[in-house]
């Protein structure tokens, strides 16, 4: 690296981005790598704090900053995933599509300890829509050596990507709403409207909905009825508390569904059930997520819309940000809530 006195560096190109900060008035680059330094460029080099100029001459194992940027963006970014052109040795990483939202948190880690690189990132498991931001990645030094790539590309190569966004599959679902005092129209349904906006999100239609008392044998035989209609998600809600007139739990394990947990360590939603009949998933959804913003239905749908099988030890885990604070303005997903 070669250092010249500013008022000697006329003619000669800049190895780096230079950042002017006027408070309250603009920060960014004021002259960009590559700028052939004129006469006229002097004064304000010399305002902005530059007394000497740094020409860099790249060795055959170095990269510069923004070079590095562009290297690991391609290895970090999975499918459904983008990054921006670099600045600052910066890159934006940009959802290319609304989907679920994956992170390999391990290997971000592993990219992290190796030092040099910055990756800063939102929570994983969620949903994301079209061009929202995931992260960001910021190569530290101006010039990087060439093994620091290779050494992300060698922790990637098996495991790798970091980032992917899954898209959304629009089902087939089907609603059984439970409840002796809504069949019987003592009451008007108020659990059908809510889920059919949830499910709206992800760009799926209810193609059936009925309506049954609490009776054991009525569920099972709506639930089964659903899977004949070819249902590819069947939410069941109601009847889902320990009292001996909630039937639903029962009902759901007697249609031969395999029950994957009833009951999440997520309030609200602790009484939440689900299931898979054959390859089917079930949702039995306790009363709380009739009335709150966000349950442990919240947490779980958009993993069960991106097709993903869900196993015990992911509704186990749920409990680390399980807690919901019911704050006065909602801002799920961008909040704590269900990430685990």
């Amino acid at each position: 690296m070669q250092v010249v006195k500013t008022e000697e560096a006329v003619g000669m190109v800049l190895g780096h981005d230079i950042t002017e900060i006027v408070p309250g008035k603009f920060k960014g680059v004021a002259f960009k790598k590559g700028h052939v330094i004129q006469e006229e460029d002097i004064e304000r080099l010399l305002r902005i704090g530059k007394e000497h100029i740094y020409i860099f001459e790249l060795k055959e194992d170095e990269l510069h900053e923004d070079e590095a940027a562009i290297a690991l963006g391609k290895l970090i970014c999975g499918e459904g995933v983008l990054f921006t052109d670099p600045k600052e040795g910066k890159i934006n990483i940009i959802a290319k599509q609304k989907g679920l939202l994956k992170i390999n948190r391990d290997l971000l880690d592993d990219v992290n300890d190796l030092g040099d690189i910055c990756l800063a990132t939102i929570h994983g498991n969620r949903l994301i829509d079209e061009d929202g931001l995931i992260g960001g990645c910021r190569v530290i030094p101006l010039i990087i050596n060439s093994e620091k790539i290779e050494s992300v590309k060698s922790i990637l190569q098996e495991k790798g990507p970091i980032f992917n966004v899954k898209p959304f599959k629009p089902l087939n679902a089907a609603l059984i709403v439970t409840g002796s005092e809504v069949y019987k129209g003592r009451i008007e349904d108020k659990f059908g409207p809510v889920i059919e906006k949830k499910l709206k999100k992800f760009d799926t239609e209810i193609f059936y909905k009925t309506i049954v008392p609490d009776e054991l044998d009525q569920i099972k035989e709506a639930v089964i009825q659903c899977k004949d209609m070819g249902a590819e998600l069947i939410v069941v809600t109601g009847g889902m508390s320990v009292d001996p007139d909630d039937k639903t739990p029962g009902a759901i394990k007697a249609t031969g569904a395999s029950i994957v947990s009833y009951g999440t360590p997520v309030l609200p939603g602790a009484m939440l059930l689900y299931a898979y009949l054959e390859d089917i998933p079930i949702f039995g959804l306790p009363g709380c997520v009739m009335f709150s913003d966000t349950t442990a239905f919240d947490i779980l749908l958009p993993r069960v819309m991106a097709g993903e099988k869900i196993v015990r030890r992911d509704i186990t885990r749920m409990g680390y940000g399980g807690q919901c604070l019911k704050c006065k303005i909602c801002t799920f997903p961008n909040c704590h809530f269900g990430k685990y």
